[in-house]
């Protein structure tokens, strides 16, 4: 998410600091410097005012910026731009209560031994600490948290605010969120979900003025388990869950595949009322799911055919 040096720059810099200044305090050169500079202004991080033929770097006030400053500046002898490299945010960003090794690694989709190793260095250093395997936060060190999901929120909304300036956040993780747009968002990483990407699995809705979208460098196309959560994700009401349910009666979902879509997006109670209803021919006390005769009547309308 950050590399070291962007880490030492927003660790150091103080509100004016030249590029050539910078370099002297961090002992690094002004190329490598203007570079780390360049790659904040990007991010939001920093920005940068002209002084003559001098470039004056300034932190911005991002909430995640001012976090940061505020625990390098009352912990002066930890050396965060280290500690906070590689994983290391990724871990911490899943630390949002006491869990256990295997539950940080399930939720952040990272390797055990990585999670322990990240977790190691800030026991190490007395940040976290373990009780019945369980690692939380000493003292006040839970800011390290709130600072890796700040900066996650800010990277978003400053990724969403490029493409589509009056774009909203609904959902988000670590490194990938649902958002509502009111413009087509035509850019890398963005994936069509909601009513508009049924369509790609033969289901046709009236569509609102909002357009929905998934960022996620690792997807190649929103899949139906993962757009019947965005759907429930968009609207839980009762409209909605009925084109869900079409979708599963349309399309051979993978039961197992859609739980785990579920777990990842707190839906699990949502989906498995769905799968019940379609299970039970309708035996659910849910009123936010039709009768049976009328799903029944909407399947068909659609050429959706529903077992007998």
């Amino acid at each position: 998410m950050l590399r070291r040096i962007e880490l030492e720059v927003l660790a150091t810099v103080d509100p004016g600091d030249t590029i050539s200044e910078l370099a002297t305090k961090l002992d690094h050169s002004e190329s490598y410097l203007s570079r780390a500079v360049g790659d904040l202004v990007e991010k939001g991080l920093v920005y940068t005012e002209r002084d003559g033929r001098r470039k004056r770097v300034v932190p911005s006030d991002a909430r995640a910026v001012e976090l940061y400053r505020d625990l390098v500046r009352q912990h002066s002898h930890i050396e965060f731009p280290e500690l906070l490299t590689g994983k290391a945010l990724e871990v911490l960003y899943y630390l949002d209560q006491p869990r256990t090794v295997s539950e940080i690694a399930d939720r952040s989709d990272n390797y055990r031994n990585t999670v322990n190793r990240v977790l190691k260095r800030f026991r190490d250093r007395g940040l976290v600490g373990t009780d019945d395997g369980r690692y939380d936060f000493n003292a006040d060190f839970d800011r390290l948290h709130e600072f890796a999901r700040e900066l996650a929120h800010h990277l978003h909304r400053h990724r969403l605010e490029a493409v589509a300036p009056k774009g909203t956040i609904l959902w988000e993780d670590y490194d990938e969120f649902l958002a509502q747009a009111e413009t087509e968002i035509d850019a890398e990483g963005f994936h069509e979900t909601g009513l508009a990407r049924f369509a790609a699995f033969e289901l046709q809705f009236l569509l609102t003025g909002h357009r929905y979208y998934f960022y996620s460098e690792d997807l190649d196309a929103v899949s139906p388990a993962e757009l019947c959560c965005h759907t429930l994700l968009i609207d839980d009401g009762s409209r909605h869950r009925s084109y869900c349910l079409l979708l599963l009666s349309h399309v051979d979902v993978d039961e197992a595949d859609l739980r785990a879509q579920a777990a990842k997006y707190g839906l699990e109670d949502e989906i498995d009322a769905l799968l019940r209803y379609l299970e039970t021919h309708g035996e659910v006390d849910d009123d936010r799911l039709p009768e049976w005769k009328e799903f029944q009547e909407l399947a068909a309308d659609y050429e959706v055919p529903l077992p007998q």
